[in-house]
């Protein structure tokens, strides 16, 4: 041999050198343990101790032959490692042989080191970044799977800065003529733009040729490339619009080609990239009309074409069904999408049919008259043994509820609640409600749904079924309330339900209390047997004594109990016996009612019959719904609007009530410490009164004691009225509310027992009890209660339209030291602390450098607790331009604490909103002398 043909003699000679000194190691160290022994040994530990035995012991050998330099087994230690760390076992000191590794000549030593370095590096490590250079070199190999180990690892592991350096050698391979290596470029590239989506335009240009290849591989992969890009970008999406034709053909000829054995599976061509296609024709189409009669034709054609007998099929189908759903597609294609969907109901395999009926739940809103159709199907999924599909069921049966299905839709779904699992009940039973209340056709239907469903939730009921139902009987006429207090009472006889059922028994009680008259001496048409007066105090007696009867139950039923002795002719005496006992009872909250209602049989016995008179009717504010048919799933429902029967007076009571909520939740938002859903620009002008839900006087009680504190900061004491006098306001307040305040405490049982007591109504010592986080009362709180600052100051605070002077003070600002609140798009307010012998004045000025007027300007101002705050009139609401609007403030400290004072600005500036909070400190010390 010679060197024209390939002879090298120092080559040869370097080689046999290697060759040599490899062997030597070889016979000088141990061999060390394959891999399969190692996966042989673990295998073999019979405890998890053996187990951890034998990985210690190789990891301790791998570590040595790391330290001793081997480079003769490396690849098979890193081998082992890698299997090691796959059994969740630490094995990142590895992580530099495997650096090792891919810069060696050996392609074997690369894959292993390759697969290593996907394995334990990742980008929050610094280690990563020395690949790079190892990475790039490889890019640029002649060998085509060396080029491919370095696209994989770049793509698994690439961080933002390795993918900018590497972005224009990915660019570069993607024009391979090389298929291997372009199809693995063009995935890199989708994982880079993932990763750094700036870097999408180095990649376009490239993408043009990607839809007229051939090979199947890089159509598959330019096509998850360009669905990237068009997830990514609002203009990539409008630049690829004129590909669809490109799409809608490459769909025809896989669809109308002939048998080809390379991409056949199960019968059907290539149906990865079929599936690919379709989901990119959905973005594509997606509110596009051009686009959607683009595809039209070719979305009819996969869905009549392809064969359903296998998965496969099946696959494509749903996600033609998907794309006809998603893009502006004709009517009759939208019918052919929910019939395939109907046709996967009555499919054997489970999994087919929950992507069925989970796909039905998200178009039942776009076509309901065509899933209407597939309505007995779908109840019969209410049966299956799967718990996945009967909860996919239920759902999607409630949003086929209408008002002419609402009799039949109603009657399944009770015989489906009376056997659904624990889970599925208070769900039901709440959706079953809401249904009811907007598409009951009678209100004799109605009574009977709720109690139908109240026997059949049990205990699993949620307290909004139990408000509903009362707010049901409440405002339904007397005729349906003696009739559905009957039903109660037949409901109560059957064994079990007092204690299985204790959401019936509180409304049971609670109708038998309110409507006891009617129920016992009333006219009953319905032939129902009525209890003797006897029997009905026996019955209380049991379940006030019962101790499988819940407290919230016990509270219900002495309520009732309570009203039913101004509605029995006799049997008074029983009733205060049982009330009595319940003085002495352990529980604080039912001894609590005890003694307050023993005081009514007492003392106080002239005012049982107006305190105890029956509630008012309340108003149900249904949602309407266009004929007839449902808006929306029911878990979109909002809840209806409750509002109370109220005469003039008790709404104009009302109405400033809720107006002083209003100023209070100005005043949280104002410290930041409400959560609150009005807009962020808050002034005096737009304030508006917003009627209390009843049903929801119950919030959470975290919340409410944060904004108890902010109260607290600024001295407002809203959760307790403690009054030394009785105002000619108080009075009126206690005489026109009481018996709206006392039938709220009778409805509110459950509650706990720190709302209030009885007997603070009656001694008017105080105001209504009140819920800590009902703010229904916080007009007669403030105007009783205000210990650092007097009534004025709080309603100059609040801001409140209705009670704040009209007046306008000009204030002369003295000088001496100023402090900067805020100097912002022309608006400067400055402070000027003055300290007097007992106090310190603060003079506000605003002034405007802007060219626009200022209109509604509005300055408020809260500070600590240990503080009070009085503010003066301003000296105007409108701010010109060069103009300046003062206001006088005094502070008075009640202890050695550091003024600071948070503030809050709001104005109208060509016609827009400007809301700016801040906070100020730096005052002079303010400790009284």
């Amino acid at each position: 041999m010679n060197t024209e043909h390939g002879f090298n003699p120092a080559f040869n000679m370097a080689t046999i050198r290697q060759a040599f000194s490899e062997a030597v190691e070889r016979v000088r160290m141990p061999t060390p343990t394959r891999l399969r022994d190692l996966i042989r040994q673990i295998r073999a530990a019979r405890t998890a101790a053996e187990e951890r035995a034998v990985v210690n012991k190789e990891c301790a050998y791998i570590r040595t032959t790391f330290r001793e330099e081997d480079p003769v087994w490396r690849c098979r230690n890193i081998a082992k490692l890698l299997y090691i760390h796959m059994l969740g076992y630490p094995a990142h000191f590895g992580q530099l042989e495997c650096l090792k590794l891919t810069a060696s000549s050996r392609f074997t030593d690369k894959r292993i080191g390759y697969l290593g370095a996907m394995l334990l590096l990742d980008e929050r490590q610094d280690v990563h970044l020395l690949i790079t250079n190892c990475l790039k070199n490889d890019l640029n190999s002649s060998t085509q799977f060396v080029v491919g180990l370095a696209l994989c690892t770049l793509g698994a592991i690439a961080s933002p800065e390795m993918a900018r350096d590497l972005a224009s050698e990915v660019e570069r391979l993607m024009k391979s003529p090389n298929t291997y290596i372009r199809k693995k470029a063009i995935l890199c590239a989708f994982r880079v733009i993932r990763r750094v989506p700036e870097l999408m335009e180095i990649f376009l240009p490239a993408t043009r040729s990607l839809l007229s290849e051939k090979n199947h591989g890089i159509l598959i992969t330019g096509v998850t490339l360009i669905t990237e890009m068009c997830e990514n970008s609002a203009d990539t999406l409008m630049h690829f619009k004129k590909i669809v034709p490109n799409l809608v053909r490459i769909l025809k000829n896989l669809i109308l080609g002939g048998y080809s054995p390379e991409h056949d599976v199960s019968g059907v061509s290539d149906p990865f990239l079929q599936v690919k296609i379709l989901r990119l024709l959905r973005i594509l189409g997606h509110n596009d009309t051009d686009a959607s009669e683009a595809m039209n034709d070719i979305l009819a054609q996969v869905a009549t074409n392809t064969e359903t007998s296998k998965n496969v099929g099946n696959t494509i189908l749903y996600e033609t069904v998907l794309s006809i759903m998603d893009i502006r597609s004709e009517g009759g294609l939208r019918v052919l999408a929910v019939n395939i969907l109907g046709r996967f109901l009555l499919n054997s395999d489970k999994n087919i049919r929950y992507v069925a009926l989970n796909t039905l739940l998200r178009t039942v809103h776009a076509d309901t008259s065509a899933v209407q159709r597939h309505r007995t199907t779908i109840l019969e999924c209410l049966k299956d043994p799967d718990v996945s599909i009967r909860k996919r069921a239920m759902e999607l049966s409630f949003a086929l509820i209408n008002a002419q299905n609402i009799r039949t839709m109603t009657k399944e779904l009770l015989l489906f609640l009376e056997k659904a699992d624990p889970e599925f009940k208070a769900q039901c039973s709440s959706g079953m409600i809401l249904a009811a209340e907007r598409y009951s056709p009678n209100t004799r239907w109605h009574l009977d749904t709720q109690l139908s469903v109240l026997i059949a939730a049990g205990n699993y009921v949620r307290d909004d079924v139990v408000s509903s139902t009362i707010q049901l009987v409440s405002s339904s006429p007397a005729v349906e309330q003696t009739y559905i207090t009957n039903r109660f009472w037949e409901s109560l006889q059957v064994s079990n339900h007092c204690e299985d059922k204790q959401p019936l028994l509180q409304v049971a009680v609670w109708a038998i209390g309110e409507y006891g008259d009617m129920f016992m001496y009333g006219p009953n048409d319905e032939e129902f047997e009525r209890p003797s007066e006897s029997e009905l105090i026996a019955m209380y007696h049991k379940f006030l004594t019962s101790a499988q009867v819940s407290t919230t139950s016990k509270q219900y039923a002495l309520v009732s109990l309570a009203k039913l002795s101004t509605r029995l002719q006799s049997c008074v005496e029983e009733i205060q016996a049982l009330i009595t006992s319940f003085g002495s009872h352990l529980n604080v909250d039912l001894q609590q009612r005890g003694v307050e209602f023993s005081q009514l049989f007492g003392t106080y016995k002239h005012l049982r019959p107006p305190l105890l008179e029956k509630m008012p009717a309340m108003q149900v504010s249904r949602m309407s719904s266009q004929n007839g048919e449902s808006s929306g799933s029911y878990e979109d429902h909002s809840p209806d609007l409750i509002e109370n029967g109220l005469g003039d007076e008790q709404i104009g009571t009302e109405s400033n009530m809720n107006t002083m909520s209003d100023n209070t939740n100005i005043l949280l938002d104002l410290l930041g410490g409400s959560d609150l859903s009005a807009p962020n620009t808050i002034t005096s002008q737009d304030l508006s009164v917003q009627k209390k839900n009843t049903l929801n006087a119950n919030n959470d009680t975290t919340s409410t004691s944060n904004n108890q504190d902010f109260l607290d900061l600024l001295g407002l004491d809203m959760s307790a009225t403690q009054s030394s006098t009785t105002t000619t306001n108080l009075t009126s307040n206690v005489v026109n509310s009481t018996n709206t305040n006392m039938n709220n405490v009778l409805m509110g049982v459950g509650t706990g027992g720190g709302g209030g007591g009885l007997l603070d109504i009656i001694s008017t010592a105080s105001t209504a009890p009140t819920n800590g986080n009902d703010l229904s009362s916080i007009m007669a709180a403030a105007s009783i209660n205000m210990p650092s600052m007097d009534i004025t100051a709080a309603n100059s605070l609040i801001n409140d339209p209705l009670v704040t002077t009209a007046a306008l003070n000009n204030v002369s600002v003295p000088q001496g030291p100023k402090l900067t609140a805020l100097n912002k798009n022309g608006v400067l307010v400055q402070l000027v602390p003055v300290k007097t012998n007992d106090s310190m004045q603060i003079y506000m000025t605003t002034t405007n450098s802007s060219n626009t007027t200022l209109e509604q300007y509005l300055f408020q101002a809260a500070v600590p607790k240990s503080f009070s705050l009085q503010m003066l009139s301003p000296s105007g609401s409108v701010l010109p331009p060069g103009g300046a609007i003062t206001q006088e403030m005094r502070v008075v400290s009640t202890s050695n604490a550091t003024l600071r004072m948070r503030i809050r600005i709001s104005y109208v500036a060509d016609g827009a909103n400007v809301l700016e909070q801040t906070e100020v400190s730096g005052f002079p010390d303010t400790t009284p002398e």
